[in-house]
């Protein structure tokens, strides 16, 4: 089994997931959060997001309110950077 880590990415992340997170992130823009799942859901479609986008989003647990993109990955089990100190 190879080991899906990809050099150029932060130890947890793939470069899928990396690029799940980005197209999240471009679909919902800066000024959405913080915000729920329907919020969310609804950004996107207002901006033409891709399917995938919407499928994730929609697989976000309701009544729970993200402030950020990495919260959201978090939720979908999207791999995110650690945070370094």
């Amino acid at each position: 089994m190879t080991d899906p880590h990809q050099p150029a990415t932060s130890p947890g992340t793939t470069a899928g997931g990396v690029e799940r997170r980005a197209a999240i992130a471009e679909a919902l823009g800066k000024e959405v959060w913080p915000a729920d799942r329907d919020t969310l859901v609804s950004k996107a479609q207002e901006g033409n997001a891709p399917d995938r986008v919407l499928a994730d989003l929609r697989r976000l647990p309701e009544g729970q309110e993200f402030t950020n993109v990495q919260e959201v990955a978090q939720a979908l089990g999207i791999g995110t950077e650690q945070q370094r100190f």
